[in-house]
This record gives C-alpha cells, sequence and structure tokens, in this order.
C-alpha cells in the first residue's frame, strides 16, 4: 500500500530523515517508534503529503505523490483518515458536525445520507446519539472517539493515528486500543500509529518499525522487536537512561 524509498528531509542545517526505507503492508497495522522529536511526525506528513521530501519517493498505492500538484494530493488524500493527537475537533461545531465535515468537504451527498453515514460512524466508535452535543461537553476519550469517527467518515483505505493514546487513564487507553483494532479488522484498514505507549505498541501492531537518526534501523513483528538485541532498541523498551540513544 505504502512505500517510502530514500526519504531526506532537512530543515536549515537539521537533517531529520536520513534515508528512510520502509514499506508499510496494506491491511495492517504499523506503529512507528522512536525517541521524542526524533522525527516520527514528520515522516507521517510525508506520507500524506503535508510535507515534500528533499529527496525520495512516496508511494501510495503505485502513485509517486511527490510529482503530484495540489489537485493530485488532494485525490490521493481521499484514501486517508488521520486520528489527531488531541483529536483536533473544531470547538464551534456540535460532534454531528465534526464527523460531517469531510463528507461536506469532498462529496456531493445529499443532507439526509450524511446524517446517516454520520450516524453510523458514531455507532462504529461506540457513540449513539451525541450529534447535538459539542466537544466541550465530552471527555477525553469520547474527543478521541468521535475523532475517530471523523477519520473513518469517508471510508478511507488508510488511517494515520498521532498518539493516539496520549493523555488517558490505563482504561480509556485500553478502551482506544480496542476500538483501533475492532475499526481497522472491521474496515480492513491500513493503518499508521505513532506511539510512546509500549503496551498499546505492542497489543496493537501487526508490524513495528524503529526510526533513529533519521533512519528505519528495524522492522518486524513485535516478537521480533521484542527478541532485538540491537542496544538502541533494549534501550527504548527498557527506558534505561545508559545506552546508545542520547537524552537530549
Amino acid at each position: 500500500m505504502i512505500k517510502l524509498i530514500g526519504l531526506h528531509k532537512s530543515f536549515g542545517k537539521q537533517a531529520v530523515l536520513k534515508g528512510v526505507d520502509l514499506d508499510i503492508e496494506d491491511g495492517k497495522t504499523t506503529v512507528i517508534i522512536g525517541k521524542s522529536g526524533g522525527g516520527k511526525s514528520v515522516l507521517l506528513k510525508h506520507i500524506i503529503g503535508l510535507l515534500q521530501p528533499d529527496s525520495g519517493q512516496v508511494v501510495i498505492d503505485g502513485v509517486d505523490i511527490t510529482k503530484l500538484n495540489e489537485k493530485g494530493l488532494n485525490e490521493i488524500r481521499k484514501k486517508f483518515g488521520m486520528l489527531f493527537q488531541e483529536a483536533a475537533l473544531f470547538d464551534s461545531m456540535t460532534v454531528g458536525e465534526n464527523v460531517a465535515f469531510p463528507l461536506r468537504e469532498h462529496t456531493q451527498l445529499k443532507e439526509k445520507e450524511i446524517r446517516e453515514i454520520v450516524a453510523d460512524r458514531l455507532r462504529a466508535v461506540g457513540l449513539t446519539g451525541i450529534e447535538d452535543k459539542l466537544p466541550s461537553e465530552l471527555s477525553g476519550g469520547m474527543r478521541k472517539r468521535v475523532g475517530l469517527a471523523r477519520a473513518i467518515a469517508l471510508h478511507p483505505q488508510i488511517v494515520l493515528f498521532d498518539e493516539p493514546t496520549t493523555g488517558l487513564d490505563p482504561v480509556m487507553t485500553e478502551a482506544i486500543n480496542q476500538l483501533i483494532m475492532e475499526t481497522q479488522s472491521k474496515l480492513h484498514l491500513t493503518c499508521i500509529v505513532i506511539s510512546h505507549d509500549l503496551g498499546s505498541i505492542f497489543k496493537i501492531s501487526d508490524k513495528i518499525a524503529m526510526l533513529y537518526e533519521g533512519e528505519i534501523i528495524a522492522y518486524g513483528t513485535p516478537d521480533e522487536i521484542k527478541s532485538s538485541l540491537n542496544p538502541v532498541i533494549v534501550q527504548f523498551l527498557s527506558g534505561s537512561t545508559t545506552g546508545p540513544m542520547k537524552i537530549v
């Protein structure tokens, strides 16, 4: 589904991506791990075309999106949904209006059809009858669920999750993990997740990629990553302050 080939990106003198190569499998959940500020979000923005690489290719479903103009990028982006770290709901819109937003922006559906899809997507994330509530009336976990309902509103092929369990208590973290797995399975999604939560990483992933100093230094199943002898991975998984990964 997604191939990253020789991806380089610098901001001024700071090289963030230094030749990233990664194949992301169709219909699976891939979790990208690495130290804070290590370029994971930059990588995600390249996948959805919000950033252009200095060199390299981002191939989505056989199309190198680095060669596309804005109109072509907008077409490719219809394959994507994204759940941002803080859900990024529009505070002035109701829950129903938030979930309906991509449908109104990108389709010619009638209002009755939009309302039916909104209700269906909210039902899929375990929320019904809250269309008229405002985001400020919801808990953090409920906002995440509404964000996911909006992310899957257009029935995307690919969903990107940026730290989906950050700031949640253990019970709600488990609920969001279950929701990601159930939604991925039900809709046969290709999911890409950025996370530091080790419990979540090993629970939801089919594959794990470790980004370190601008490169993917390991890629494998949860068991392969757990049993890795790479000192960077050993340090990351143990949370040790000693090792090759420096604390900045």
